[in-house]
């Protein structure tokens, strides 16, 4: 039995291969053709003919038409070896196609096992891997039960802050601002001293106007802003009580001077600066301070309460929107303190 091997596929080098077989088919073919129409087409002499058959001239001519004979035999012959030839070469072109798919469909076989193998040996690794990192957990948490099973345990501060029940403050109130981080005094009851005596300078204005607007200071950085109005009442209210029209405070505001006012957290709750010196002159249990807390500055007023209840004071916290001013009317709400 023939064996085959199958040799890389190669369509160039078939289709020349053919085509040389083809040419040689065609030329040999057109050379039968030409000699054989030469040897019908060639003249005979009368003289050839008149010679009796023994002449040389005879002999020789039928030496020629039989050596043309074996020639167009030979020719012939070698053209249906070549078709032969042909065939037999087609006929292993297309054994070597079939042998060559069926080599790709083992090499493709083969591959797609070798695939299935690398993934279970990665799948293999993987669990290996995690197994290997989980042990190393299971380490690391036993030694931190060991660690804490040896160590003693650590204290727990509670603070103690007064019970969060407000009341209305009526003693003696003063008044710091929170704002930008930044603790500065309000001197309020010397601004409202400041008012009072301004106020009854310009009444006579509500004789000409409704109201009249002021300001004054500046004292410890802030400026008071207020609008005294004139109340007028009805001619039967007159009679009965016996008043006439009145003059009262609108409402008042603090404008400050500066946005950089007071001092910041840290130095405020330092020895020696002047929150502390101002809240030593103060005293505890008659006195409450007021922070009006602006956003930015939330967790400086839960230090600075905190710094306040320790010293015993009642702490009210009025907070504020961004852009409003600290301010108050007759008609609002007094501070609650805690």
């Amino acid at each position: 039995m023939a064996h085959y091997y199958a040799q890389p596929d190669n369509p160039s080098c078939h289709d020349s291969f053919l085509d040389v077989v083809t040419n040689i088919v065609g030329i040999l073919i057109i050379l039968v053709v030409v000699a054989g129409l030469r040897a019908k087409n060639a003249p005979v002499h009368a003289s050839m003919l008149d010679e009796p058959p023994s002449s040389p001239g005879q002999a020789d001519l039928r030496n020629d038409l039989a050596a043309e004979q074996a020639l167009r035999h030979d020719i012939l012959h070698t053209a249906e070896q070549i078709r032969a030839l042909g065939q037999e070469s087609l006929a292993r072109f297309h054994e070597r196609d079939q042998m060559a798919t069926l080599v790709s469909f083992l090499e493709h076989k083969i591959q797609s096992h070798r695939d299935q193998l690398d993934a279970k040996a990665r799948r293999e690794f993987e669990l290996v891997q995690s197994l290997s990192e989980a042990r190393h957990r299971l380490d690391q948490l036993e030694r931190q039960r060991i660690a804490l099973e040896r160590s003693e345990p650590e204290s727990v501060v509670i603070q103690s802050l007064p019970t969060p029940l407000s009341k209305t403050v009526d003693s003696q109130e003063v008044h710091f601002q929170l704002r930008a981080g930044r603790v500065s005094y309000i001197p309020l009851e010397k601004l409202l001293e400041q008012f009072k005596a301004d106020a009854l300078r310009h009444m006579h204005k509500l004789l000409e106007v409704p109201e009249f607007t002021e300001t004054v200071g500046p004292e410890g950085g802030f400026r008071l802003r207020y609008t005294i109005q004139r109340c007028d009442v009805s001619v039967e209210t007159q009679l009965k009580t016996g008043r006439g029209a009145y003059a009262q405070l609108k409402h008042w505001t603090l404008i400050p001077i500066s946005s950089q006012l007071g001092e910041p957290l840290e130095r405020a709750l330092a020895e020696g600066s002047s929150f502390r010196q101002t809240v030593a002159a103060l005293k505890p249990g008659k006195t409450t301070i007021t922070l009006w807390v602006y956003p930015d500055s939330f967790d400086q007023y839960r230090a600075l309460r905190q710094e306040l209840y320790r010293q015993g004071f009642a702490v009210a916290g009025r907070p504020l929107p961004e852009g409003v001013p600290i301010g108050g009317a007759p008609q609002g709400s007094k501070s609650a303190a805690e």
